[in-house]
């Protein structure tokens, strides 16, 4: 089972106005979905859809009209005061029905406003936030949104801490499982000692409906279809099958840099320049991939969890026709001549084979699927908010040096 559960509705800031229920499970099919969570669930409006489209069973699931399920979910942005630092955290929420999610939005508006952001930001600490929710039902999920990102994340460079425990006290104990966010992996995650005993989870946080947003990264449940069995592997595993990542380096924060002055390095550099911008002398963005070196404690990674690490479809198009747009009409032609073979976005990245592609693209585009598959394509990183790009000529690796070697 194929699980997101970091959506968005359209009454979210920075997110498609074109977000419906029925635009989410349509994108969800294509891409190879089984489960979304609801997204932004206590926004008035967006709540008054879900409980006119969506009927909830016994389970606690939820089901369109169409038999496609979905869970209770929101993100919450925290932005608080704590340890003489100004902090800016971002998590998701699960609830186990109507009945509890009723109960979490009178929670909120009897202390902030829900009505102007799907998103809204709330000025109280993690640990309080925690224990309000816990006082609500124990079967309430919190988990720290995209965790190692630049800003709005627990352990990121902008506002973050160094560990899950200075972040929310003695309410650690409700809290199991962490998303890695696009710009981290497993892998990554695994080399810090004290996220041993927490699970890794990995969702999409979507903005838009679209193949090359929605479902990006994922998780694999091996559990029942029901609320209870969802949430015990995520506390404890059993049940949690791994997860689909995107390659870190594909995430926008994965290196350090500004983006202004077109300036990008691996923490090695960086630290070379003390995260200063060789350009303009101003302070870097720092990315993720600083974040886990300062706080690993180990050279290698422990107990790794099963994942894929995969570039959306749309990215791989694009790239090999040396489209800028992953929404052009192009790529668009590509991707709906393959979802119409091979049913989903997921099945041809993971399952399809080679034959079976040429007879219906490019061999090119079946080597940059197979690559994928590999995880052995090459990017350039992310970094400050720009994206990494998928690299398939040494040209611009090439560049990149001559940039670096200027500084």
């Amino acid at each position: 089972m194929i699980a997101d559960f970091h959506i968005h509705s359209r009454f979210a800031a920075a997110c498609s106005k074109q977000i419906t229920l029925a635009n989410n499970e349509k994108y969800a099919r294509i891409k190879g979905i089984d489960i979304l969570g609801t997204g932004d669930f206590q926004h008035p409006k967006w709540n008054e859809i879900i409980k006119k489209e969506l009927t909830e069973d016994e389970n606690g699931i939820l089901w369109s009209k169409t038999k496609f399920p979905f869970i209770w979910q929101s993100e919450i942005s925290l932005m608080y005061s704590q340890g003489g630092k100004g902090r800016r955290i971002h998590l998701v929420v699960l609830a186990p029905g109507k009945e509890v999610a009723d109960q979490i939005i009178e929670a909120y508006k009897k202390r902030w406003r829900i009505d102007y952001d799907g998103r809204p930001i709330f000025g109280t600490s993690c640990i309080e936030f925690t224990e309000m929710l816990m006082g609500i039902s124990k079967d309430i999920e919190i988990i720290p949104a995209h965790a190692f990102t630049s800003w709005m994340s627990v352990f990121g460079s902008k506002s973050g801490f160094n560990s899950l425990q200075e972040c929310f006290g003695d309410q650690v104990k409700h809290i199991h499982a962490i998303e890695t966010g696009i710009s981290s992996d497993p892998i990554m995650n695994r080399r810090i000692s004290s996220l041993d005993n927490f699970q890794l989870v990995s969702f999409s946080d979507m903005h838009s409906f679209w193949p090359w947003r929605i479902g990006r990264e994922a998780t694999l449940f091996d559990c029942e279809l029901k609320y209870k069995d969802i949430i015990k592997a995520i506390r404890t595993g059993n049940g949690l099958a791994g997860t689909i990542e995107t390659d870190p380096r594909y995430g926008k924060y994965h290196e350090d840099g500004h983006r202004n002055c077109d300036v990008h390095m691996n923490y090695k550099d960086s630290k070379k320049v003390n995260g200063v911008c060789p350009k303009c002398k101003s302070q870097m963005t720092l990315g993720v991939e600083y974040r886990i070196e300062e706080l690993a404690d180990r050279a290698e990674p422990k107990n790794v969890p099963k994942f894929h690490s995969l570039i959306p479809l749309s990215e791989l198009i694009a790239s090999v026709y040396g489209m800028s747009m992953v929404s052009s009409k192009k790529v668009w032609e590509i991707f709906n001549k393959l979802i119409a073979k091979f049913k989903s976005e997921f099945n041809i990245l993971l399952k399809i084979t080679e034959q079976e592609l040429n007879e219906v693209i490019d061999p090119k585009l079946t080597k940059v699927i197979l690559l994928n598959r590999e995880g052995k394509l090459d990017l350039l990183p992310g970094y400050d908010g720009v994206y990494g790009k998928i690299v398939l000529n040494d040209n611009q690796l090439i560049q990149k040096q001559k940039k670096l070697a200027e500084f």
